[in-house]
């Protein structure tokens, strides 16, 4: 019996391990394909790969809210520089291989269990009431019987899921937006150290002389 233990948490360790493997580090999810793989041999979400791209290149045109034209941007993971060409994100490579692992992944570890119940949070004054909407007035969780009899009544209130994948949503355009304002911060220092070393080269007794002597 302690054998099928161990073998049952050493597979368990290593599922764990794969899982990881398989994470955006975008949208923090089980990549969605399309998958595409980036020079750098890292993946992304294509979707997450538009969302960084769009936020390293913001002038440049878009079709259908997809960049439609060159432009590059930075891994999220190693911070090497991808250079797209007219097709944009869509010219970037599918990882077939990653799609077919999550494929599988899902098809034999993640399976409905009717068994498990998942423990969900109850209402504090309606103990009996399972937390299920949010209130957007008082900006927390609550229960059906608060809406309809208790303290927030008066609340403008919306289904918890819902709440909970529009958060999701905006965390993970927040973080590819960081992600491309990064990269443009980090080009315009490379173009400012490089504008400096090039006066440097042409002037070199400027970099001698006290600032009120440039004036």
């Amino acid at each position: 019996m302690n054998n099928t233990r161990g073998e049952s948490v050493a597979r368990q360790i290593r599922m764990d391990s794969l899982e990881k493997q398989l994470i955006c580090p975008i949208c923090l999810e089980m990549f969605t394909k399309p998958v595409v793989i980036l020079p750098c041999q890292h993946n992304l979400c294509r979707k997450c790969a538009n969302d960084i791209f769009q936020s390293s290149n913001p002038y440049l045109p878009t079709r259908g809210g997809t960049v439609a034209s060159g432009g590059r941007f930075r891994c999220p993971s190693c911070r090497h520089e991808v250079v797209l060409d007219r097709h944009g994100v869509y010219g970037l490579q599918r990882n077939l291989l990653v799609e077919n692992i999550i494929d599988m992944y899902k098809q034999e570890y993640i399976r409905p269990s009717p068994e498990r119940k998942v423990d969900q949070p109850v209402c504090e004054v309606h103990e009996d009431e399972k937390i299920n909407i949010y209130c957007l007035t008082c900006s927390v969780p609550t229960c059906s019987m608060c809406k309809v009899f208790g303290s927030h009544k008066d609340c403008e209130v919306a289904p918890l899921n819902s709440i909970y994948q529009t958060q999701k949503t905006e965390l993970s355009d927040g973080i590819a937006m960081m992600v491309g304002n990064n990269d443009r911060i980090q080009g315009i220092i490379s173009q400012l150290e490089e504008t400096c070393r090039t006066i440097e080269v042409s002037h070199p007794v400027w970099g001698l002389l006290p600032p009120q002597s440039l004036a």
